[in-house]
């Protein structure tokens, strides 16, 4: 499977003062990932296009950030809602993975070794992620906790054990 060279890694969301600092929201396990980035991605039609990152700061949850060529007020303001991306090479999924790599994959329910929908998105809410899956019964939701998570395979897909009703 082809791996995407750039992952969404947050988003402008403000600005911070008057000197082009932006505020972003980090899309990462946690903001001092996104603070510790040398280079930022704009994606402008089908090309990604580096943005140097000067210094950062953590504020909160969220990375203040003093970009190259971002030297004032309406130039972080041009920024504002922008999507940046990191290039894959400067992040370490450690022992886990990306969440862009397991789009796609198909499901599994492993106790009765049948495909039972394809991973449409991950969503976090806090406690932990929740996969929604497509069906033929619809979208369904599964928490990934170890209870029904049984394994997931970057090449194969992921493997759940569903209680009864589940997946119905």
């Amino acid at each position: 499977m082809s791996r995407q060279p750039y992952l969404e890694c947050g988003k402008i969301i403000n600005t911070h003062g008057v000197r082009g600092t932006v505020k972003l929201e980090s899309w990462c396990d946690t903001p001092e990932i996104l603070a510790g980035l040398p280079t930022l991605w704009r994606k402008i039609g089908e090309e990604f296009r580096p943005i140097r990152v000067l210094r950062t700061a953590l504020f909160k949850q969220f990375v203040l950030a003093d970009l190259e060529g971002v030297a004032d007020l309406d130039a972080a303001i041009a920024l504002k809602n922008t999507v940046v991306f990191a290039a894959r090479e400067d992040l370490d999924p450690g022992d886990g993975y990306f969440i862009a790599d397991l789009i796609g994959l198909p499901v599994y329910d492993q106790p009765r070794g049948v495909e039972c929908g394809r991973l449409r998105e991950v969503i976090n809410r806090g406690a932990q992620d929740i996969y929604v899956i497509d069906t033929p019964n619809g979208e369904r939701m599964i928490p990934v906790v170890d209870e029904f998570v049984a394994r997931v395979d970057l090449e194969s897909g992921i493997y759940i054990t569903p209680i009864p009703g589940m997946l119905d």
